[in-house]
């Protein structure tokens, strides 16, 4: 809305009373001092400033110019982060079809990081490492390579229910793996491929201290990679859950330990572990309880239509617990070499119950205090609000309203609801605050709906429990979001993410294909006071799920611990080059290159070796001053590395292509960057055969 000078200067002087002046130091001499020592890591706070006439006039000026409004300038002093100061949280987002995760400075909403998952990425040197790659072989189904990965759900470690700052877990849905994240380098550790089904959905979720990453499925098949035709669905297909251990020792997940549940062929879809007064209970959606197989091509109705007929679908509540007794107590059946606890054994053990559920829904969320599971069904404009006093009563009851086909009891709807809440078209994923609200995304509105929660909550804040209290507009099509500390015991509040699918006409158009739009919100005032105050486009894929934690739990490396640390075996690796021992060797047609880094040159700088040579390379980054990062590459050869400080990488990789390679650090180090560089050479084996140099055990290094 334009406003007349006099009026927004009206405004502009109201406004710089809130903002106490810290948005506007910089057009105040003494402001940009203090600035100054800000930035050099000065220890002297921030000062209020003084806005004198000249500023407002100054700051009315460049905002009419520039056609913002007061909203604009608050939005602009909540969200600008002056260089050197840091972030207050860190938002851990699913990168979707990049197959990545992106990490993001929230209130700046700066993107800090890629962190390489399940897609080779060149500027980390992520699967680049020459033909033995444990990145490119962990990316391997059934012995072929598959680059790629639609990454959805990030889950961090918790401990207690809390974020502990030391894990990060996302799944692949489009090829059912899991990887494993440590915090400390930000790298991935590990990818375990899911052997009983091709794709999933609702990954990773944790267990409240992380015993498990908890693994939900989506499209049913035949388990173990088995084929049976679509007319024998029911018969034949099925969905399943997972639990990986998680051995928090070695950081690593536990296979042996790891097991499934048999599910019936409805398509699970997003999941949440219990917490506190639910604790021991996982809790998965699921749609197409209509067991819809489609076939247009044969005349049948479409999976849309089939798999929207009924007006409830099934909430599937696990008891953990026992099924991990079961586990343990032999009562699995191996499919694929992978223990699975049957369907009956789930009924007989009493391990899984379903509970009516709005049809189509996509969001079970579970409050902080444990009290409430709320499920949202994008074809219902409720959310349904489920006590666990009501179903942990209703299972020791049996109050049951029958039971599926499978012969899992249906738990009875009004025993186990607590209150539906009427939000508005499509809602789907729910997050919470301090203050005793529930935010849901609504898709179909293109809005954030706040609610208020009851029982403990209810003194939280003035308004009624259980109203919706508010509707932000977004832009557009919201998917997830997500709350500062949103999925733990004690959420903050503050900010909000929309995870908005479309941006239409948000920036400058980039051809057909947008970018997504994570919006970001003020929910630090309770009532109807929600605002946007930032849109960021996110260009590199469609992000689905994502989790902000505070910055100052995060436990990061600035540097390795040690020069000649392997990021892989996280400990100083007993190979790893030192300086003065640089140089190559060769045993018969293998040729060992031991090399070190450092500002301004690789040692040594060339290397010699015979076309048909097997060579393995071994370089240490021997710098220990922070973000003194070096590259090194090969090219024609397909070897890229990235080597943080005090790193230790090793490839090996076969001279089958004759001729003089220069390597080089890609990275842009020093003044001197462009000469640190060297020559690999491979000899033709016309030249190598007649050369008296290559005798074996020569030191052929210069």
């Amino acid at each position: 809305m334009k406003t007349t000078g006099s009026t927004f200067r009206f405004r502009t002087l109201a406004m710089t009373a809130a903002l106490g002046g810290a948005c506007l130091g910089m057009l105040a001499p003494e402001a940009s001092a203090q600035e100054s020592r800000r930035r050099r890591g000065g220890a002297e706070a921030a000062k209020p400033v003084e806005l004198t006439a000249e500023h407002v006039g100054l700051l009315t000026k460049i905002a009419d110019e520039r056609r913002l409004n007061v909203d604009d300038l608050l939005a602009a002093a909540k969200t600008f982060m002056p260089s050197g100061r840091h972030d207050e949280y860190v938002l851990f987002s699913s990168g979707g079809q990049s197959g990545q995760v992106f990490a993001i400075g929230v209130p700046s909403m700066r993107l800090l990081r890629s962190i390489a998952v399940f897609t080779p990425e060149s500027w980390q040197g992520y699967g680049f490492s020459g033909d033995n790659d444990h990145v490119a072989e962990s990316l391997k189904i059934m012995g072929k390579p598959v680059l790629w990965g639609d990454t959805h759900h990030p889950a961090l470690s918790e401990t207690g229910g809390e974020y502990d700052g030391e894990w990060l877990f996302i799944g692949d849905k489009a090829n059912a793996r899991v990887a494993v994240i440590d915090l400390r380098d930000w790298e991935t550790k590990q990818i375990v491929k899911n052997p009983l089904t091709i794709s999933d959905h609702g990954a990773a979720f944790v267990t409240p201290d992380t015993e498990y990453i908890v693994e939900g499925g989506q499209y049913a098949t035949v388990l173990g990679y088995g084929y049976a035709p679509p007319e024998q669905y029911k018969e034949a297909y099925r969905g399943m859950v997972t639990l990986w251990k998680f051995d928090r020792v070695k950081g690593r997940i536990d296979e042996a330990r790891s097991f499934a549940l048999e599910l019936p062929p409805y398509w699970q879809d997003l999941a949440d572990a219990g917490k506190r007064a639910s604790d021991g209970f996982i809790f998965i959606n699921s749609f197409n309880a209509e067991m819809a197989a489609g076939g247009v091509e044969r005349g049948e109705p479409p999976f849309e239509a089939g798999a929207s007929k009924r007006d409830m679908d099934y909430l599937h509540i696990i008891d953990w617990r026992k099924a991990e007794a079961a586990f343990k107590a032999g009562k699995a059946k191996a499919i694929n070499g992978f223990p699975v606890i049957m369907l009956e054994t789930s009924v007989a053990e009493g391990l899984l119950h379903f509970a009516p559920e709005p049809k189509s829904p996509h969001g079970v969320d579970i409050t902080p205090n444990g009290q409430f599971i709320i499920v949202a069904g994008k074809l219902d404009p409720h959310v349904t609000v489920y006590s666990i006093d009501r179903v942990k009563r209703a299972i020791a009851e049996k109050k049951f309203s029958g039971q599926d086909a499978y012969g899992v009891p249906i738990l009875d709807f009004d025993a186990v609801k607590e209150v539906q809440v009427e939000l508005g078209l499509g809602p789907l994923h729910t997050q919470f605050d301090d203050k005793g609200y529930a935010y849901t995304s609504l898709f179909l509105d293109s809005a954030v709906a706040r609610w208020t929660l009851g029982g403990e909550y209810e003194s939280l804040n003035s308004d009624r429990p259980w109203k919706l209290v508010q509707k932000t507009p977004v832009q557009y099509n919201i998917g997830h979001l997500s709350a500062a500390e949103g999925d733990t015991v004690s959420p903050d509040g503050r900010y909000l993410i929309s995870m908005s699918k479309w941006s239409v006409d948000r920036f400058l158009p980039t051809g057909p294909l947008l970018p997504q739009n994570f919006q970001l919100l003020d929910i630090s005032q309770p009532g109807a006071t929600m605002p946007v105050i930032y849109d960021m486009p996110l260009g590199v894929g469609e992000p689905h799920y994502c989790q902000m934690i505070k910055a100052d739990k995060l436990k990061t490396w600035k540097v390795y611990p040690e020069v000649g640390w392997n990021p892989h075996t996280q400990r100083l690796d007993p190979n790893a080059p030192r300086q003065g021992q640089e140089g190559v060797t060769r045993s018969g047609d293998h040729v060992l290159v031991n090399m070190t880094a450092v500002r301004s040159h690789f040692h040594p700088e060339h290397v010699e070796v015979n076309e048909g040579d097997t060579v393995t390379w071994r370089i240490t980054a021997v710098e220990t001053a922070q973000d003194a990062t070096h590259g090194f590459c090969i090219g024609a050869y397909n070897i890229n590395l990235s080597l943080e400080p005090g790193e230790f990488a090793e490839f090996t990789f076969v001279a089958d292509k004759p001729g003089t390679y220069p390597f080089y650090c890609t990275e842009f180090c020093s003044a001197l960057h462009l000469e640190m560089m060297g020559y690999f050479h491979v000899k033709p084996k016309a030249v190598s055969a007649t050369d008296a140099d290559e005798a074996s055990g020569a030191v052929v290094a210069r």
